[in-house]
């Protein structure tokens, strides 16, 4: 078991909003890049054989297992904004006879804007959460209330690892990215590379006022729990360190080389691109555009595929799997996980189709 790491409250508080926010962005964008800023997605259409968009203004057909149809919403594919107030997002409809999967794919952070107080998400993302008995996260709440410890035990060690995992040249990039934040980097010394690189990702998402209180699960909670009160997870908190403390070092490595190839600022406005893509609610334009960037900013081709593989593709499987035992005739399952992994070919929204689900953007 990786060494743990105890210091004073002083010195761990520079660490602890860093941290809680890594558990907001880590099962979402770690191991994963997005594209060049001349990637073009607005408006684009599923690829033959990908995810079907609703076309123009139209709305498809009523829910299954929803109690009305709500009216049509004439997106606005600059931003996600709708008619109505709240934004698109990535929202789909997978039925296999009687049986209903509701998969919505989330951002871990946000803004206020993002979630409208008097309606926070569209009539049909409510009509769904109202009409399903149960709402399936990555994580249950119960778990995410113990796992800034979890992050701390398997990411941190008592010594200065992180100079020793490093070759001399990416730890002097490391010391030139964080040269004004002298604390931050102190802590830094401490951490595992795949720590490393998602607590430096998180100090650019953070200048960018991100919050994770906007994030979709937060909201999400903040509507199911009025009526509901099963909330479940599709993997384990042991399953989800796992993740991340089985990558080799080189493979971590790759992580941290990534996001150290790109400036604060480069970082930041890809973190908001993310956000503005995930309004419109295009899962297949999501995906393309990450793998865009991973191949532009990966070091080592072979390693990035690797660390997808495990990050994503992986987990993947394990998603659409529990979401298929969760699931049973006429009790529909809300399911809501990050939005980077639903489309692609290797995407849940695919997976569902293999196994014989009818899969339709809502």
């Amino acid at each position: 078991m990786p060494d743990s790491y105890d210091k004073s409250r002083a010195r761990r508080a520079t660490l602890a909003q860093a941290t809680a926010f890594v558990l907001s962005l880590m099962l979402f964008t770690a191991g994963t890049a997005v594209s060049p800023s001349s990637y073009a997605v607005v408006g684009s259409r599923a690829p033959t054989g990908g995810t079907p968009q609703p076309a123009g203004d139209a709305e498809p057909a009523a829910l299954p297992g929803a109690a009305s149809n709500p009216p049509p919403q004439a997106p606005d594919r600059t931003n996600g904004t709708t008619a109505s107030g709240p934004v698109r997002l990535p929202f789909y409809v997978a039925t296999k006879g009687t049986t209903t999967l509701y998969v919505l794919g989330t951002l871990h952070v946000g803004f206020a804007t993002d979630y409208p107080p008097e309606q926070p998400f569209r009539k049909r993302i409510l009509a769904a959460l109202d009409a399903s008995p149960t709402l399936a996260l990555e994580t249950s709440p119960d778990d995410l209330l113990v796992s800034q410890d979890d992050v701390t035990r398997y990411g941190m060690c008592r010594s200065e690892c992180l100079i020793d995992y490093l070759p001399d040249p990416m730890w002097k990039e490391v010391e030139a990215r964080m040269r004004n934040n002298p604390a931050a980097l102190e802590e830094l010394r401490h951490t595992r590379p795949w720590l490393a690189s998602m607590l430096i990702e998180t100090y650019d998402t953070l200048k960018a006022g991100f919050q994770s209180e906007y994030g979709t699960e937060a909201q999400l909670q903040n509507v199911y729990l009025r009526a509901r009160e099963k909330i479940v997870g599709l993997e384990t908190l042991n399953e989800q360190m796992s993740t991340f403390t089985r990558l080799t070092s080189a493979q971590q490595r790759e992580m941290l080389a990534q996001d150290l190839a790109q400036t604060p600022a480069q970082n930041i406005a890809d973190v908001k691109e993310l956000h503005r893509l995930w309004r419109i609610g295009d899962a297949d334009a999501l995906k393309a555009w990450d793998m865009a960037k991973t191949s532009k900013l990966a070091k080592s081709k072979v390693l990035a595929e690797q660390v997808d593989n495990r990050v994503v593709y992986e987990r993947n499987r394990r998603f659409v799997q529990r979401m298929v035992a969760l699931s049973a005739p006429d009790k529909p399952v809300f399911v809501a996980i990050g939005a980077l992994h639903l489309g692609g070919p290797r995407g849940v929204l695919e997976l569902l189709r293999k196994r014989g689900f009818v899969v339709e953007g809502a």
